[in-house]
């Protein structure tokens, strides 16, 4: 349902609430051409936006005519591949292979998926799509993300599974612009609401406006979200987004942190999913919940009535898996220079790769007791997952676990940080070097992508070794 702007919220125009149901599943399928152009003209759409992220997980999109749409639709469109060549800040990668100064950063072929037909609720006659990129030959265009978390898809139902994930997010929320931030150099910036309040309902009111309008834009856009309370530290929140299978899921997880940052954009606020933005304050998580059910989704396969604590053999062999290949795949999951301040003893974060039940000082924590609860809360990612890597290389990593029977160490019981256990890289340097080494990485996630996201890390890592912080200038300037 399209969600018209209503009402002023502190001088600026405010999202309105849409109807509070679950949200269907797209009306249209892959190659539903003609129920394209039935769903336009009952939803009244002028225009439509079109994207895809790129490894760092940011939108890269634009606004394209109906006309261009359904040529689009029929045949594909060029999109240039400058997306996968450049990082965050549009700095050109220097040792990029799928394109470059070397292939002249000609156009790739973007194709239009259908099925993921959403009206904005904030711009009420604009219809927004995902693209998938392909090679010349139709062939998935491996740099993408979005591909690569289609392929591990289909390797899990090869194997008999669908994969159910769930993701749920930690950001801050501040009173600040794009200019005011630059303004103040990224400092000094007025959070949301003061102090350390989590679960406050107190808070949660004072925001009610706001947060009804993320909740409710959400909810239209396809995003349903479970629930949502404030977290500890000023102006943070947690979002729980609904569970789905795989490929929904991955898709619902990507688009909100852009829904969360563009409705707070209305309001003349800043959302922020770094892993952690304050020394002194709690670092953002950005949990999966997954679990594995049968192809026609009746039965959730990590459930087993007859075994201690209800975990079936395959949840058992699939913990064996994501722990045995956590610290050699933790580039993936942790992707900047930031996620690595997040990481350390007693913040919530782990730093070992452990598990245990209902234990949240550890990497994974097992919850439920029933077969629909029955799950695997995936704790090392924070905020600044990119979902579409995360979920394939988790999800991954698991089912490399059930096809080898890998039996997961003892359960952690009480703190994870005092147990002895594989430690995780500190920095993304040495996560890309682990990366790099991996023989089992190639193996469960294609060596075409991660060529090139190792490239793009490494990338990272040169650009923060050349850069003079501010740390630096205030230890040293004056004293040394």
């Amino acid at each position: 349902m399209a969600v018209k702007l209503k009402g002023k919220a502190q001088g600026r125009e405010e999202p309105g609430r849409a109807a509070r149901q679950r949200p269907r599943k797209p009306a249209l399928g892959p190659d539903a051409l003609g129920a394209l152009e039935k769903w336009l003209a009952e939803k009244g759409i002028q225009k439509a936006k079109v994207g895809a992220v790129d490894v760092d997980g940011v939108w890269r999109g634009k606004y394209v005519s109906l006309e261009k749409l359904r040529s689009a639709a029929k045949g594909g469109m060029g999109f240039c591949d400058v997306v996968f060549g450049w990082d965050l800040a549009d700095d050109l990668y220097d040792n990029a292979k799928v394109t470059g100064w070397h292939t002249g950063y000609p156009d790739a072929q973007a194709q239009v998926d259908l099925s993921t037909a959403r009206v904005i609720p904030w711009e009420p006659d604009t219809a927004a799509f995902l693209l998938d990129f392909v090679n010349a030959d139709g062939s998935p265009y491996e740099a993408s993300p979005r591909q690569l978390l289609q392929r591990v898809g289909r390797r899990a139902r090869e194997l008999g599974f669908l994969p159910r994930v769930g993701a749920e997010y930690e950001y801050f929320i501040f009173r600040e612009t794009p200019h005011s931030l630059h303004e103040k150099g990224f400092r000094g910036l007025m959070p949301l609401s003061p102090g350390m309040f989590g679960y406050s309902w107190l808070r949660s009111s004072a925001s009610s406006a706001l947060l009804h309008s993320l909740v409710d834009g959400c909810s239209s856009f396809g995003i349903e979200i479970e629930g949502m309370h404030t977290e500890t530290g000023p102006g943070v929140f947690e979002s729980a987004i609904r569970y789905d299978d795989l490929e929904r899921a991955a898709d619902k997880a990507v688009l909100f942190k852009t829904v969360v940052k563009e409705i707070c954009t209305r309001y003349g606020l800043t959302a922020c999913f770094m892993a952690k933005h304050n020394a002194r304050l709690p670092g953002c998580s950005g949990h999966l919940h997954q679990s594995l059910w049968t192809l026609d989704g009746e039965r959730n396969l990590f459930y087993d009535a007859g075994a201690p604590k209800g975990m079936s053999q395959k949840l058992r062999h699939f913990i064996g898996g994501q722990v045995a290949l956590m610290a050699e795949l933790t580039a993936l999951f942790w992707p900047t220079i930031n996620s690595y301040k997040r990481t350390v003893e007693n913040t919530w974060a782990p730093t070992t790769a452990t598990w245990g039940y209902e234990n949240r000082t550890t990497a994974i924590r097992v919850i439920g007791d029933s077969p629909k609860s029955m799950r695997v809360e995936y704790r090392q990612p924070g905020a600044d997952i990119n979902a579409y890597i995360g979920m394939a290389a988790s999800l991954a990593a698991g089912l490399w676990g059930v096809e080898n029977q890998v039996e997961p160490p003892p359960p952690v019981e009480g703190n994870a940080y005092l147990a002895e256990a594989t430690p995780l890289p500190r920095n993304l340097k040495e996560a890309v070097q682990l990366l790099e080494a991996s023989k089992r990485a190639p193996e469960i996630l294609g060596e075409g992508f991660l060529d090139h996201y190792i490239r793009t890390r490494e990338w990272e890592v040169r650009q923060f070794e050349r850069a003079v912080t501010t740390w630096e200038l205030e230890r040293y300037l004056e004293l040394i």
